[in-house]
């Protein structure tokens, strides 16, 4: 038996289950199965899991958690007779069979890091630090999450809930500098006047400071201790294979007061971690040896701009390797996170050799000293670093990300790990206690969803409010109106279809229908046919994303273009401008004409005031605010319009564009008009004459579909077809259209777009010529001649082909750089730089 699953163009899933006789199919069943969003592939995996790639909106994953054998949904068969005329009928339901288990986002990777906040608490003060230990190195999870306070430290017991305990060892009644897991199973915890090592069983050493000195800092790994002590000195401890700690006999005296320091884990192995570093008072970071041949020794220093605030150890960018044990691991670089007092942070290198620092990278994070705190992302380690704002610098397929969380302002985290949230985040804000989990690691925004009623097609944004004036627009579709009267025309034929015995039943049967309320989302909206528009205009809140005001427009009215503008004759009202056109069909093109609705935004933007209607012969496709009047593209029609009491009043138009106006831009007195097939067109306005002259067009066709200004001489566009292009008129061009350009030229004509420096631009272009040779794409394009299937590529550089420099084997990155005469971190230093400079 054989079975197939396919899909409907509304969505619904049929199972076809064939009957074969050796090699020949005897029957053919079909039964409904369930209904998902509509799919441009779909694909069952063996794992019992169904992919289905959507058409219009994000790609989902289901579970297949039953086939639908044994449940009551009727089975159609082909060896039913069927009379001529007659059909089958099923009942659409929520899912019954399928089970979602992911989404993906249908748009094109995004870039914050995504915070989901899974509990905040509220604590009896204000903490200044936080940290999480577990009770076994085999553990999975925490057990415990530690708060300190001013004088004061507050131990929680992680399990169903969070709660305090007091029978943990850890001393309360004193503020907490760091704690940890030690060796197996016991815990440490230094404080200002010592050191105190919990044993599993609840045996307690304690090692305090001599004298009248405390600790000032201290570092901590899962077998070393070291804590500095006040005056600069040094002070080194060891877990021994019995598990006692052990001070080292001698100590290390500073030459200047210390700020922070930081050790790196004990890698897998390894009896302890090689390298301690240490931040000083005199600007400055020191590597001390740990290794008992030349322990407390100093080993390579890097002088810093500012003081060091934090410093963080950690080791990434690495790749997975299996061991002879077959146990899989990962091998990195170390690096050195240096967070200063100013707001940088550095990320250095550290060899694992010799301990020396070398190629520094720089990045501004806020205007706070930053805070350095290793966690764990993806099974790896990463840095949380946090000044005005949070940043996440981690490793991801081979390239290093600085992200900023779109989060609140934190002041101390630690890594967490729970059943329900395996790799998060626990930290303090103020006086409270906030559990986190970061989302879409390698997603640069963060995006909120809101679901509208029908496509959306533009948008403008009102700028005294900030509100969104949306409009949407869908063919093949009915409006809210006109569904209810269908629904209501369908429920009366069906009462008027049934005898009279079974008007009941049918009047039964049409209240049910009339009540049933299907989510458009997932099983459809009914399809109205071809030459069938709905549109509404909807006032958002950006930020609640709740709608404040909708305007539904009649059936066959579809919205093309909208614009938020000021009269010069109005005062300080502020009007939206929807252009519509009526009874448009696609193929063959006919429309009907078209209007252009003038609302007026009352209530501080949050509602539109209908004034009127202005009927127009063609589709207003592109509607501009200029000069306290308003620029509408009508067809291939150009026109200026002023506002009147019952209807917008034209004042001049120019007739000679090619085929279609998609677009409008204004600076000065000059339009710069983008057309469906010809590119941009250059349009002067002279107010004296009242006219709009054309002064200069592109000589390459191209099918425009969108545009931006960069300066007065330059435009930015990109097309159907997938191209970019910056287009800048020829220097001479001004004079040539200006009616006074004695010293007008001088302060408004001056193109003001810079791209990239000579030296800048040849050294890319030579890792982009090497990296086409080097490293050819994947799917076996050549390069050169992908990036110029419809126009030569001409002074645009593939930054993402340049970036997998850093993905390419290191002897291939050595060849590459030394025919730049660099060395590789050279190269990717400079990578990294265009991207923070000028990308995120």
């Amino acid at each position: 038996m054989f079975f197939f699953l396919a899909q409907t163009e509304q969505g619904d899933i049929f199972k076809i289950t064939l009957e074969t006789d050796e090699d020949m199919v005897t029957e053919i069943r079909l039964k409904y199965f369930d209904t998902v969003p509509v799919a441009a592939a779909m694909c069952v995996l063996k794992t019992g899991f169904l992919f289905v790639a959507s058409e219009f909106g994000n790609h989902y994953l289901y579970q297949i958690a039953h086939l639908g054998d044994d449940d009551e949904e009727p089975e159609f068969s082909s060896a039913m007779p069927l009379e001529e005329g007659d059909t089958f009928f099923f009942q659409p339901r929520p899912l019954k069979n399928l089970v979602l288990v992911d989404e993906l986002d249908s748009l094109s990777p995004i870039l914050f890091c995504q915070v989901s906040e899974m509990a905040v608490s509220e604590l009896p003060g204000n903490p200044n630090a936080v940290w999480t230990v577990r009770r076994h190195i085999e553990d999975e999870f925490d057990a415990y999450i530690i708060v300190s306070f001013v004088n004061a430290t507050l131990v929680l017991s992680i399990g169903e809930t969070v709660e305090e305990v007091t029978d943990s060892g850890f001393l309360g009644t004193t503020p907490t500098l760091s704690c940890s897991l030690l060796g197996d199973d016991a815990l440490v915890q230094v404080y200002p006047d010592g050191i105190r090592h919990i044993r599993a069983d609840k045996r307690v050493n304690e090692w305090k400071t001599p004298g009248k000195k405390t600790i000032v800092k201290c570092a901590v790994n899962q077998r070393q201790v070291v804590i500095a002590l006040t005056g600069g000195e040094l002070v080194y401890f060891e877990m021994d294979p019995s598990g006692q700690l052990n001070e080292y006999t001698e100590r290390k005296e500073m030459s200047a007061d210390v700020v922070c320091m930081s050790l790196a884990n004990v890698p897998p192995g390894e009896q302890r971690s090689r390298f301690l570093a240490v931040g000083l008072v005199d600007n400055t970071v020191r590597i001390i040896s740990l290794d008992p041949s030349d322990c407390l020794q100093p080993l390579s220093m890097q002088a810093l701009p500012a003081q060091p605030e934090s410093l963080c150890i950690v080791e990434m960018g690495g790749t997975e390797k299996q061991d002879e044990l077959g146990e899989r691991g990962s091998i990195g670089f170390l690096y050195l996170n240096i967070g200063l007092q100013n707001g940088v942070l550095l990320r250095t290198v550290l060899d694992p050799v010799t301990g020396d620092l070398s190629d520094t990278r720089t990045r501004y994070l806020g205007s706070r000293p930053v805070k350095l705190f290793r966690v764990r992302m993806q099974g790896q380690e990463a840095v949380l670093a946090m000044s005005s704002r949070s940043w996440l610098s981690y490793s991801y397929q081979s390239r290093f990300h600085l992200t900023p969380l779109s989060y609140e302002t934190l002041e101390f985290a630690s890594g967490f790990a729970s059943e329900q949230c395996p790799e998060g985040i626990v930290a303090i804000s103020t006086n409270t206690l906030r559990i986190l989990a970061l989302e879409k690691l390698g997603a640069v925004f963060n995006q909120v969803a809101f679901p509208l009623q029908y496509t959306p097609r533009k948008f403008v944004i009102h700028p005294e409010s900030n509100n969104l004036i949306i409009i949407e627009t869908d063919h093949n579709a009915y409006t809210e109106a006109t569904k209810a009267q269908r629904k209501q025309q369908m429920a009366e034929e069906m009462v008027e279809a049934a005898g009279e015995d079974e008007r009941e039943l049918a009047a039964e049967m049409a209240a049910a229908f009339l009540n049933e309320n299907l989510p458009e989302s997932i099983f459809g909206a009914p399809k109205a046919g071809n030459g069938q528009w709905a549109s509404v205009i909807r006032v958002m809140n950006p930020i609640q994303g709740n709608t404040l005001d909708l305007v539904q427009l009649e059936q066959n009215e579809a919205a093309f273009s909208v614009a938020v503008c000021r009269f010069s004759n109005t005062g300080e009202d502020w009007y939206v401008l929807v252009g519509v056109a009526k009874d448009l069909i696609l193929n063959p093109r006919s429309v009907a004409g078209g209007f252009v609705y003038t609302y007026k935004l009352v209530n501080n933007g949050e509602k539109l005031e209908f004034l009127h209607k202005t009927p127009v012969e063609e589709v207003p496709a592109a509607i501009a605010p200029f000069q306290g009047r308003v620029l509408i593209g009508v067809g291939k029609l150009l026109r200026v319009y002023d506002l009147g009491k019952k209807k917008l009043l034209r004042k001049c138009e120019n007739k000679h564009i090619a085929n279609y106006i998609s677009g409008i831009q204004t600076i000065g007195h000059r339009v710069i008009v983008s057309d469906v097939q010809e590119s941009f067109i250059w349009v002067r306005y002279k107010r004296n004459e009242n006219q709009l002259i054309i002064f200069a067009d592109d000589t390459y066709p191209r099918w425009v579909t969108t545009a931006s200004l960069l300066d007065y001489d330059t435009v930015a566009g990109a097309d159907k077809f997938g191209n970019i292009c910056v287009v800048r008129l020829p220097p001479n061009t001004n004079d040539e259209v200006d009616e006074d350009p004695t010293g007008n030229k001088a302060l408004w004509d001056r193109g003001l777009l810079n791209g990239a420096s000579q030296k800048d631009h040849d050294f890319f272009q030579h890792v982009e010529m090497h990296l086409r040779s080097e490293h050819p794409p994947l799917c076996g394009r050549d390069h050169l001649s992908f990036r110029s299937y419809y126009f030569p590529v001409k002074n645009v550089i593939d930054g993402d082909l340049c970036e997998q420099f850093n993905s390419m084997e290191p002897n291939k990155q050595k060849n590459v750089s030394e025919e730049l005469d660099r060395t590789p971190p050279e190269v990717s230093k400079k990578l990294e730089d265009i991207r923070t400079r000028y990308a995120f």
